[in-house]
């Protein structure tokens, strides 16, 4: 039954071909014209953000605020699906498919250079704050600051796009697509013509560029890998080769569906995160993590409110605007797919627990991987067992890692490790959205049902070329500019988009009448029953 519906589902070609020619075009200049697309993705780039940091600042706090009071108020006990629907997934397999879903590579990529970066001063982050490199102060700023971009801030951004869909799609019976969530503010007009196909192809092409993004600076973290390990030179041949591997990868656990492959994805990569964070925090200096944790948190609440407001007039262009403000372009541009993902795994979930597993639990998993890696990181440089500060210098602003892992026990086990969970872990964010991007292409898309294969396939191999060719011709001071810039192109583009959603998520669960009674029931797992009845 499930196969005779795909067949009648039609492709919408409306958002196809005009987000499969700007995505194509963008991998054909990257070949023929590098140089001049990334000058241009660079002057966009740094334009916009320091062009319009405020804006980023207040999204990012207004996105935090709104999130706590869902989670805390009456609102929290909003079912999506009504009073008596069933969750359809376990809270384990729906907790690794968020964690694995949101953060790819990031947490790998940055756990152990951003905070280095930070104390060393590397690209002048300091300078606005007069804080001398290689100081006491600068490691607190250093665990204060990672904490900041990678815990409670971003992945609100997340959370409340996604609760909002959720509850249009499954309480207000609207179809699955970004622009059914600003049907609260611009009525039902809003899903159809030309204005319905802009909005989602926007969305499209930003997700495409941020995940991009993310998978070239992957492939540079896997490249200095194999060089810092191995000896491997990095270049052509190995980017397209861990390109291929990682592609062929994802794009397969996309073919094989939500429940085949995603899931399966899912879990075996967060049970891999959860045994590296043990491992280390043994392995590592355990009591330095652990104060280095408390002293971070205490920093970071310190100067909470000056960060969150500062667009880059006290922080400085290097910190705020490189990777702050970058940091919020990322996740905004990825934020309204990722939220039709996080609601298509939510039916029979209430809001309270929807924030729970999409905003504090990946939060907290932030909080201690970050504090694991980045604690020992600065006391191994600090004691001269790992110089990290003289990796990043001396390579790419993502070398430091391996630095570190050559000095940890059983180090020939931990580095290709490491090594296979970026690819897992990229692999489960980048399969996630193709099949998103393949249900906003495909008319009368379902949570339930599977888009065409060929959709995902020609998506995940799209996102991946762009990607390979980026980090092939676009490189730069840090390593790894030419695909940034990409993500913060497409963060810019979707800005417009993702602020009129949290204006009808505000409208939605603050002015119009909340909808609780709906009658549609779907099937769950025999375990998710369990769960209920042991509740």
């Amino acid at each position: 039954m499930s196969g005779e519906k795909k067949q009648q589902k039609a492709v919408r070609w409306s958002v196809f071909i005009p987000a499969f020619i700007i995505i194509g075009g963008g991998a054909l200049l990257g070949i023929l014209k590098n140089e001049w697309l990334t000058e241009v993705c660079s002057a966009i780039f740094g334009w916009s953000l320091k062009s319009f940091g405020w804006l980023y600042q207040l999204v990012a706090i207004f996105c935090l605020v709104v999130v706590m009071i869902l989670t805390f108020s009456k609102l929290g006990k909003v079912r999506f699906g009504g009073r008596n629907a069933k969750a359809k997934h376990s809270f384990g397999s729906w907790f690794a498919m968020t964690l694995t879903g949101g953060i790819a590579t990031g947490c790998i990529v940055y756990g152990a250079n951003e905070v280095m970066i930070y104390y060393g001063s590397i690209y002048g982050e300091l300078g606005g704050y007069g804080i001398e490199p290689l100081t006491q102060e600068a490691a607190m700023f250093g665990m204060g600051r990672v904490f900041y971009n990678w815990t409670f801030i971003p992945y609100a951004m997340y959370s409340i796009v996604g609760c909002a869909m959720a509850y249009i799609y499954f309480n207000k019976k609207e179809e699955l697509s970004v622009a059914a969530s600003l049907t609260p503010l611009f009525g039902q007009r809003v899903k159809y013509g030309v204005l319905r196909s802009i909005i989602d192809v926007i969305s499209i092409v930003a997700l495409a560029l941020g995940l991009s993004s993310n998978l070239g600076m992957g492939l540079a973290l896997i490249g200095s890998g194999l060089e810092a390990a191995y000896g491997i030179k990095q270049g052509p041949v190995v980017w397209i080769t861990l390109f291929v591997i990682i592609t062929a990868t994802f794009t397969i656990a996309s073919v094989a569906g939500l429940d085949k492959g995603i899931k399966w994805l899912a879990n075996g990569t967060s049970k891999i995160f959860y045994v590296l964070l043990v491992f280390l925090l043994i392995a590592g200096p355990t009591v330095y993590i652990l104060n280095m944790m408390n002293t971070g948190i205490g920093y970071w609440g310190d100067h909470f409110l000056s960060w969150g407001l500062d667009p880059g007039n006290v922080g400085g262009e290097a910190l705020v605007t490189w990777w702050t403000m970058f940091d919020w372009a990322c996740w905004i541009a990825y934020a309204p797919l990722m939220a039709i993902f996080f609601a298509m795994i939510s039916y029979g979930r209430t809001i309270r627990q929807f924030m729970i597993v999409n905003w504090i639990m990946p939060s907290t998993f932030g909080l201690i991987w970050f504090s694991v890696w980045s604690g020992t990181a600065l006391n191994w440089q600090d004691i001269g067992k790992a110089d990290l500060i003289g990796a990043i210098q001396n390579g790419i602003a993502v070398s430091g890692l391996w630095e570190l892992l050559k000095k940890m026990p059983i180090s020939f086990i931990l580095i290709p490790l490491i090594m296979i969970t970026m690819i897992a872990a990229f692999s489960t964010t980048a399969d996630t959205m193709s099949t998103t991007i393949s249900q906003i292409c495909t008319e009368g898309s379902s949570y339930d049902e599977e888009p065409a294969n060929w959709q995902k396939i020609v998506w995940g191999v799209s996102i991946g070329i762009i990607s390979v060719i980026m980090v092939i011709f676009g490189g730069g001071q840090q390593g790894v500019e030419g695909v940034k810039y990409l993500s913060g192109v497409g963060g810019f583009c979707v800005l417009p988009i993702f602020i009129l959603q949290l204006a009808s998520t505000f409208k939605i669960f603050f002015i119009d009448k909340i909808i609780e009674d709906v009658d549609d029931v779907v099937d769950v797992e025999p375990q998710v029953l369990e769960e209920h009845a042991k509740a």
